[in-house]
């Protein structure tokens, strides 16, 4: 049990100098164009490997320039984790592009159309309309 608290220690850890690192250590152009944020972070149990799933925010061509930015940018990342985190071997480095969030988002909009298209069906009649109903 205590090795899975210490596991997600670590990815804490991880997630929070990789968002650091998004925001002020990464000089690559392809990474500032979008938006991208750090959602999870995955660490294995042997603390050997690391997905860094990220989220993108523009358009498909911005998520792919980001992508291949971030994994451009993986040794530098993988070094600076190793300096700052200190732990006795860094974890391999993989960046994934999360979707959820865009998932999400598509979700949501569509249940906002199906309450409008709803909510003009319930509508009453107008004054002078006949009802057209039982």
């Amino acid at each position: 049990m205590a090795q899975g608290r210490r596991v997600e220690r670590v990815a804490s850890l991880i997630r929070r100098e990789v968002s650091e690192l998004l925001r002020e250590g990464i000089r690559d152009e392809r990474v500032g164009q979008g938006l991208v944020s750090v959602t999870t972070v995955e660490v294995a149990g042997d603390l050997q490997h690391c997905r860094i799933f990220v989220s993108v925010f523009g358009s498909e061509s911005d998520r792919q320039q980001a992508m291949a930015g971030l994994k451009a940018a993986t040794p530098f990342v993988k070094g600076e984790l190793g300096r700052r985190l200190q732990l006795r071997r860094t974890p391999e480095v993989v960046f994934v592009l999360d979707r959820g969030i865009e998932r999400g988002s598509s979700v949501l909009s569509l249940l906002n159309q199906l309450e409008q298209e709803r909510g003009l069906r319930a509508e009453p009649p107008e004054a002078g309309e006949p009802d057209a109903g039982p």
